[in-house]
């Protein structure tokens, strides 16, 4: 590790917190229905919209309305998606002449989008032609995005309103959303990335000639607006196999600080809104001061373990750290931090092979999307998972001193403690269980291109990513199997919508709670004792559902590469 290293990563953790307050500002402004800067050009378009859809913008939705709308919703997704790319050969925009996706594939992938998720188990430029890639996935990029931010600030309603039996509308949510936070800002990071180098065409593959006079296609396309919403919104699929590594959708270094500033932005910026609509912006503060914590813990391990490689390498004369799998112009430092920042937000892009990351290096990430994807998180899905955390801790503390626990004046009962377990002890049940299939059932173990922990780490981290909607892999598992295609469409299915369901039905309860004052028995909730109460509630739930599993994978794989022995 190097001053430099840190320099970087501290440079990178300021500006996204300084972002965070105008950010944070602008979104309540926004999801209250206040004016913006934007309103004047933007309003007449949302009362369109309204008008064409026939929603009643100021009609508010009981809980499970609002959560009803949000399935159907995603229906309409999933067919849109479906559909695209079984019928790409007959549609336009296909200059690659691209076939038609399988049925299986065609089915994960459109769960995968739609979850937020976008795991891939295809290469893009070799799969899906320029309408699937437009109309199928970035505009599921968008909607998967604004759904999450919807469904947090609908969570946040019920901490802050009191008696009333509505947590907002969820039309009016995605539309403003979508129309006064996403797509401004997607726009003008999409030209910062042409300006960068990165392709945003709608002209056919280019052919191109070697030096040794070979020829080459170079594949191309609408680039930039995709990467932008998949970084912004925390979504992660690539326009090319190789992701954030590939110099067209990463050119240089400065694209790629840029890209890991999008993913946290918005995420970090959702804790300064519900400190906003609760009425005590602390509160948003020692959230975020959480998902700190965890979040530089982990790339400080990341970091160390990557910069000192294994006694394997060293034996092998190569010093200086682990850089197999790296984009030299990125280097440990970046790829570190992007691994990091990528897991611990629920996007999934990757500009270095996770797969070959030395076994602690590569554990952080597995970790991360074990907790939950909470450390900030996806946008929005960051943090209504982290405060069905916070819930267990304030229920945790109410244990401890004998009374009733409150947060933010709301009294934690048995109905709400019940839907936040119901909710973080279903993913465990989803990448454990499906991985203890994985690596018995033939079929399946033939995909694992590595025996060993290594292998099973492969298998774990696929149901894990999936689980957690995160979508990065390591890369030596091969998903495109009919098993793989449909057990990984159930994880990204019930991580997303079974973490949902509870989350809302605890919205619905707390706001139809009366608000009550804090009293002498008032856990503070804004100090450090809160924080690190938080952070050890994860820690103990986490650790006692991924440790074993754990054990199993990257802790043996470290001692074995750094005793010189080979599973």
């Amino acid at each position: 590790m190097t001053v430099i290293g840190w320099i970087q990563i501290l440079l990178y953790c300021a500006i996204v917190v300084a972002l965070v307050k105008p950010l944070g500002w602008y979104m309540t402004r926004v999801f209250s229905g206040e004016a913006t800067f934007l309103s004047p050009v933007l309003r007449p378009v949302e009362r369109g919209l309204y008008w064409v859809g026939g929603v009643d913008e100021k009609r508010e939705q009981h809980w499970l309305t609002y959560t009803v709308a949000m399935l159907l919703f995603h229906v309409g997704g999933f067919l849109v998606i479906y559909g695209l790319m079984r019928l790409q050969a007959a549609l336009p925009l296909n200059p690659a002449d691209q076939s038609a996706v399988a049925p299986d594939l065609s089915f994960n992938t459109a769960i995968s989008f739609l979850t937020n998720t976008n795991w891939q188990n295809y290469g893009g430029e070799s799969t899906l032609s320029y309408l699937t890639q437009m109309v199928g996935l970035t505009h599921q990029n968008f909607l998967s995005a604004a759904t999450g931010i919807a469904l947090a600030v609908a969570l946040i309603r019920g901490f802050s309103r009191s008696s009333m039996r509505t947590i907002g509308n969820f039309w009016v949510d995605v539309t403003r959303c979508t129309l006064y936070v996403l797509l401004p800002i997607c726009i003008i990071y999409s030209l910062f990335l042409v300006w960068q180098g990165m392709p945003q065409t709608l002209g056919a593959y280019v052919e191109a000639t070697t030096l040794e006079g070979a020829k080459q296609t170079i594949a191309v396309g609408p680039v930039a607006s995709q990467v932008a919403i998949k970084m912004l919104g925390t979504n992660g699929g690539g326009f090319f196999n190789a992701n954030a590594a590939h110099p067209f959708e990463n050119p240089t270094a400065l694209s790629n600080f840029v890209q890991m500033i999008s993913i946290f932005a918005l995420g970090a910026a959702m804790t300064n809104v519900f400190g906003r609509m609760v009425g005590d912006q602390r509160q948003g503060w020692a959230i975020l001061a959480v998902m700190g914590v965890l979040f530089l813990s982990g790339i400080g391990i990341t970091y160390w373990a990557e910069t000192n490689g294994t006694s394997m390498l060293t034996s092998l004369g190569l010093t200086g750290g682990n850089m197999e799998g790296k984009e030299v112009r990125f280097g440990i430092v970046a790829s570190s931090l992007f691994a990091v920042i990528t897991t611990a937000a629920s996007c999934g892009a990757v500009n270095a092979m996770h797969d070959s990351f030395t076994a602690l290096g590569g554990m952080i990430p597995l970790i991360n999307m074990q907790l939950g994807e909470i450390i900030v998180g996806g946008v929005g899905a960051g943090l209504y998972g982290m405060l069905l955390f916070v819930v267990l801790a304030i229920f945790v503390a109410g244990l401890m001193v004998g009374r009733t626990p409150e947060y933010v004046g709301k009294k934690i009962e048995a109905r709400e403690v019940k839907m936040a377990m119901l909710a973080i002890l279903v993913l465990p049940l989803m990448y454990l269980g499906w991985t203890a299939v994985a690596v018995v059932l033939p079929s399946a173990v033939t995909s694992m291109a590595n025996a060993g922990p290594h292998g099973f780490t492969e298998v774990l981290y696929a149901f894990t990513s999936a689980t957690g909607n995160n979508g990065s892999a390591f890369g030596g598992l091969t998903g495109n199997t009919f098993f793989y295609n449909l057990t990984l469409a159930s994880s990204m299915f019930v991580g997303r919508f079974f973490m949902i369901v509870p989350a809302m039905a605890l919205a619905g309860s707390l706001a139809a709670k009366k608000s009550i004052p804090p009293s002498a028995g008032t856990l503070p909730t804004t100090g450090g004792l809160f924080v690190g109460l938080v952070v050890g509630v994860i820690l103990i739930i986490g650790g006692l559902t991924f440790f074993p599993a754990l054990a199993l994978g990257p802790i043996v794989e470290h001692l074995a590469m750094n005793a010189n022995t080979l599973f």
